[in-house]
């Protein structure tokens, strides 16, 4: 969850971990701090609880020198937000100075030695004890840094990324990871190094993604070196690094959010470019074409994900098993690796995010390698975690995701579930060619489509401004629209903090209709389908017991509108493409209503954008 960022070189490290943190800030924002190594050797700390603004406020007078430094914005884990517990940790002496992304999971029994050491400790954090250690084993030892997190990192258990400095080398910064991203962005005599790639793009094009148990030797005036736990010399595979910076700016909108959901018409023509032909005729996924006999022959298909990719492997659910014929499991991935699943070698699993680290979907994947399933993955991060654990995949190509709530990101994935379906399913035979080309075609006019609806984006403003006062909300959806109905209650939920609930329409009235009065508005998305008629008759129900309903329509809808007392509407498409449409305006509802309540819509409370931790 948290984000750290490192400097070492010619330039004043200040600034660059200052930018760097705001680019990162998306990853937690509890509370901000920089360390670094003055000219003469101070080794200088400042932190304090809040965004990184704040922080910057409290350094404003203080000592912000050097050449070398490291900074962190924390999402709490272990120990109450406030300016103790923020990142950097520092040892005892005051030697060495640790960011951590992550968590110890033996730091009790490590605290309890190290006590009994006499050492004693300012924070509630598991970071601090992973200091101390490492000063600890240093001390004992009389070894080097490196040689020191080396032995401390055989002996912990847990996730982490960290970067470590030591107040007596100026020239040398140690990071390492295990189960928690880090890449290394490699400049001319100088290094920088962060959680994801954002915050460097500006400066490096080549990067190093360090792998799980490595650790990154980063000197300034020695090669570049990574080796790993057991001190074996690592092959550094430098990778191309392609972001456009103007992605990381909000670009003259009020919020990330906004910018983001604006940005759909261009981000789903980026995921369909050079995948489905001009023509509308044909679509080919590299990752199944080289896998064909793999879908051809399999068993199921079981996804694995959380949050808002867990509703776009719900709409995949229905997707595969009635165009495809293979039989689909949606699983919470937080719940599927601390089972024990059934899994055949001839599943396919499906591991959806859109970081690609996910700490949960990552330890579901390396599960199911292990009882030799073929493991597929749709990420949106180039050479994440999940990217090069899979066997094969397909990115989404939407571009970096700053707003926690994701919108982009679902629909890219949408996306690609529909071509995949739609190949699998030309491959078995079990599509005509109308259907296929006509549901390809659908996707190529998305986009246009998608800014109809942003069109009308002041009129959603309206009928948010009306329901800002409720403190519940029902959202109802049929068939691929119900998992739509479950991501508009999340994104409600997530920036509003107002209670929603997604349901199936069909099951209202199993219980959930007991909530239905004039205080309890409801969402209805009552596309043109083959459930239409049946998702009026629920419509009915809730207006017969004093219930608002904002429904979303298919536009020239005669029914629904006189029932409805606010209609949103979305231009017709195939019923398999209606998702990538109705989640538009549940998106700009959820938007209007919190910016109404004056909530922070990009960074909500208690919420990160990349789970890297259980």
């Amino acid at each position: 969850m948290c984000g750290i960022v490192g400097y070492i070189g010619k330039q004043d490290a200040y600034p660059i971990l200052i930018k760097g943190l705001h680019r990162l800030e998306y990853r937690g924002y509890d509370s901000a701090g920089v360390a670094l190594i003055s000219a003469d050797g101070k080794l200088n700390v400042y932190k304090t609880k809040g965004k990184v603004a704040e922080l910057e406020r409290f350094a404003a007078d203080k000592d912000t020198s050097g050449t070398i430094g490291i900074a962190h914005t924390r999402w709490a884990t272990h120990g109450e937000p406030n300016d103790v517990n923020a990142h950097p940790h520092y040892s005892q002496n005051g030697r060495i100075a640790l960011i951590h992304n992550g968590i110890i999971e033996n730091y009790g029994v490590l605290k309890q030695m190290l006590i009994g050491k006499g050492y004693t400790f300012r924070s509630e954090t598991d970071t601090e004890v992973l200091v101390q250690f490492i000063d600890y084993l240093r001390t004992t030892n009389n070894c080097s840094l490196f040689e020191a997190v080396q032995a401390a990192l055989n002996q912990v258990i847990g996730a982490y990324a960290i970067a470590v400095l030591d107040r007596d080398n100026k020239d040398e910064i140690i990071a390492a990871r295990k189960s928690s991203p880090l890449v290394i962005g490699i400049g001319d005599g100088e290094y920088f190094l962060a959680s994801d790639a954002t915050p460097i793009a500006e400066y490096v094009k080549d990067v190093v993604y360090l792998n799980d148990g490595e650790i990154a030797i980063i000197n300034r005036n020695k090669p570049f070196r990574i080796v790993n736990l057991n001190n074996i010399e690592s092959k550094i595979d430098i990778c191309k690094l392609e972001m456009n910076i103007s992605e990381l700016e909000k670009g003259g909108y009020p919020h990330f959010m906004l910018k983001e959901i604006f940005e759909q018409p261009r981000t789903i023509t980026d995921c369909i470019r050079g995948r489905i032909n001009v023509e509308g005729t044909d679509v080919i996924l590299s990752g199944i074409l080289d896998h064909k006999e793999r879908f051809l022959n399999a068993r199921r298909i079981i996804c694995v994900a959380c949050g808002t990719s867990w509703h776009a492997g719900m709409i995949g659910e229905y997707l595969f098993e009635d165009l495809c014929g293979i039989e689909v499991k949606v699983e919470y991935a937080s719940e599927f690796r601390y089972r024990n699943p059934v899994v055949h070698p001839d599943d396919i699993v499906l591991a959806i995010s859109q970081s690609g680290e996910t700490a949960d979907t990552l330890a579901a994947v390396e599960l199911a390698k292990s009882r030799g399933a073929f493991i597929y993955g749709i990420c949106n991060v180039v050479g994440s975690s999940i990217a090069r654990a899979t066997d094969s995949g397909t990115y989404i190509h939407v571009g970096p995701e700053i707003g926690v709530a994701s919108t982009k990101a679902f629909t890219g994935q949408v996306t690609v579930l529909v071509m995949m379906a739609m190949m699998i399913a030309r491959l078995k035979g079990r599509i005509d060619t109308e259907r296929y080309e006509s549901v390809l075609r659908g996707l190529l006019a998305m986009p246009e489509k998608i800014k109809e609806i942003l069109s009308q984006a002041d009129r959603i403003k309206e009928v948010a401004a009306i329901y800002t006062y409720a403190r519940n909300f029902l959202y109802l959806g049929r068939g691929c629209n119900y998992p739509t109905a479950m991501e508009g209650a999340l994104k409600l939920k997530e920036i509003s903090y107002i209670h929603a609930e997604g349901c199936p329409a069909a099951e209202m009235k199993h219980g959930t209709i007991a909530l239905i009065d004039h205080e309890m508005p409801t969402v209805v998305i009552a596309t043109n389908g083959s459930i239409y008629e049946k998702t009026i008759s629920n419509i009915q129900e809730i207006k017969a017991r004093g219930g608002k309903v904002i429904a979303v329509v298919t536009e020239g809808d005669t029914i629904v509108s006189h029932m409805a007392d606010h209609c949103i509407w979305v231009p017709e498409t195939d019923e398999y493409l209606t998702p990538l449409l109705s989640s538009i305006p549940l998106q700009l509802f959820a938007y209007y209503i919190a910016v109404n309540k004056g909530r922070d819509v990009d960074q909500p409370r208690n919420l990160a954008k990349s789970v890297t931790v259980e």
